[in-house]
């Protein structure tokens, strides 16, 4: 009788194991090969009927003209361009701050009980459906704002942009408290041990430490701003405009910023959605031009998130 034992196979042979490691890197790449091939897509299906757009409208008209008026095949894209911009700045000076502030208390204040109360409610504060946004701007956020001295229309860029940065709230604070609790405890003790406080700590060591997921929570959360669509729609109205230049001391021209903020426009993606809806046909210049301006809003969000990465890897550079 012999005393040899077949040793047991957990993991199989290793033609087995190398088979799996093939198909599981194929299936992974797929996936990464899928978000590639619906990005260029979508950039050919707009860039196909934006130049069939700009062959009825001077490419040159459509990015400086200043009216935007597709009855009168008006096409000038920069009423458009300065309301989308407005909403995201404005929203920025909301969301930022806030955001920001909340990740430092959940990443460096909060006990744990508090934290899985809080962050749970932030996210779910994301998941609210933006037309519920874009009626509480509307119907309570706009007369609380005449309340406290504003002279607001019923449909203004303040209440929009201001609903828009609450809306963007928890992306900023959920993604940055991520990246501060990525911070090593060793920075921290590092700072505690010279003496520095709590504050400091947060503001001077963890903070500095995670500006790169913080930047980058930053522009996701603009470019979330940029594309929004319900609220703008429901609280900024649908009228294209530029702010009126007005004369000042010694005849300089100045943009009074509250009577700006005060009056209805329109930003780039209320403008597609306007062109969709309306009652004309597909090869009108006003059915074409939601795709001219999608391109447009495409290569905006483009470059922010290339400024993005390349903020994030100058940081990361410097901190690792």
């Amino acid at each position: 009788m012999s005393n040899e034992s077949n040793p047991l196979q957990l993991t199989g042979g290793a033609k087995s194991r190398s088979a799996r490691e093939r198909l599981y890197r194929r299936v992974l790449f797929l996936c990464a090969a899928v978000s590639v091939v619906v990005t260029a897509s979508i950039i050919l299906a707009l860039s196909a009927d934006a130049v069939r757009f700009f062959a009825l409208v001077s490419p040159w008209e459509f990015f400086t003209g200043t009216t935007w008026i597709t009855s009168r095949n008006q096409f000038g894209a920069i009423p458009l361009i300065f309301g989308t911009l407005m909403v995201t700045v404005i929203a920025a000076l909301v969301a930022i701050p806030v955001g920001v502030a909340a990740a430092i208390y959940l990443s460096e204040y909060a006990s744990t009980r508090a934290r899985s109360i809080l962050k749970p409610g932030l996210e779910i504060l994301a998941g609210i459906p933006t037309v519920v946004y874009g009626y509480l701007a509307l119907v309570y956020l706009t007369p609380f704002l005449r309340r406290l001295g504003f002279d607001l229309g019923t449909f203004n860029i303040l209440s929009a942009s201001v609903m828009v940065g609450i809306l963007i709230i928890p992306m900023v604070s959920s993604l940055s408290e991520d990246a501060m609790s990525a911070v090593p405890d060793s920075l921290r003790e590092a700072g505690y041990g010279l003496g520095a406080t709590k504050f400091d700590v947060s503001t001077g060591v963890v903070v500095p430490a995670a500006a790169s997921g913080i930047f980058a929570s930053f522009i996701l959360a603009l470019s979330r701003a940029i594309g929004e669509t319900m609220v703008v729609v429901m609280a900024m109205g649908l009228r294209p405009r530029l702010p009126p230049v007005k004369e000042g001391f010694l005849g300089l021209p100045y943009v009074d910023p509250v009577g700006t903020v005060s009056q209805s426009g329109q930003t780039m993606t209320s403008a597609m959605v306007q062109a969709v809806t309306s009652d004309v046909s597909a090869a009108s210049p006003t059915y074409k031009s939601m795709f001219a301006l999608g391109l447009t809003l495409f290569a905006i969000t483009f470059m922010m998130n290339y400024l993005s990465n390349r903020i994030a890897a100058r940081y990361r550079e410097e901190y690792q």
